[in-house]
């Protein structure tokens, strides 16, 4: 999955904003398959069930059933046709997403190789807001940090200086 592109400033940023949240005695599920970061979670002490892999767009039973305090989503919104429909369906009080912010100077990610890593949304800050609120959640916390590269040209410049990454704490209303 991250073969030669670990996140190291990625995941050390949605750390320090989860233990920033949520207390380590909070049972997590972190709405993917299980991942790198999973184990990270873990190993700080939190305890983490992950969804299985299922279309979120038409399967929401495990998030429905889930008796978790917690429910993480390190860019899972942007893979969802409807986002919306698995925001309702969330029954803990408690949500840290995060989301991939559109860039004006980059095309939405789409793999070549595998269909199911693309991204249907990329969202500005302000819509995600949006989604998170209608769907009824509070924000009350968000950051955003910038995804900068060894690369030369103009777009890896821009990198440097304009947020690639949006993370919200939000309870439920």
């Amino acid at each position: 999955m991250y073969e030669n592109t670990f996140p190291n400033k990625r995941f050390k940023l949605t750390s320090e904003f989860l233990n920033k949240h949520i207390s380590k005695n909070s049972k997590i599920l972190d709405l993917g398959v299980k991942n790198p970061f999973t184990e990270i979670m873990k190993q700080q002490g939190f305890t983490v069930e992950n969804t299985h892999g299922e279309d979120l767009d038409l399967d929401t039973t495990t998030i429905e059933n889930s008796e978790t305090d917690v429910v993480t989503a390190f860019e899972i919104f942007e893979h969802l046709l409807s986002p919306f429909t698995v925001l309702q369906s969330i029954k803990a009080d408690k949500l840290v997403a995060s989301v991939p912010l559109k860039l004006w100077f980059a095309s939405a990610y789409r793999s070549k190789t595998d269909m199911r890593d693309r991204h249907y949304h990329e969202f500005e800050d302000w819509q995600f807001d949006w989604l998170l609120e209608k769907a009824g959640w509070k924000i009350l916390d968000r950051q955003k940090w910038t995804n900068p590269t060894k690369k030369i040209g103009i777009r890896p410049i821009l990198r440097w200086f304009t947020p690639r990454y949006y993370i919200v704490y939000a309870e439920r209303v």
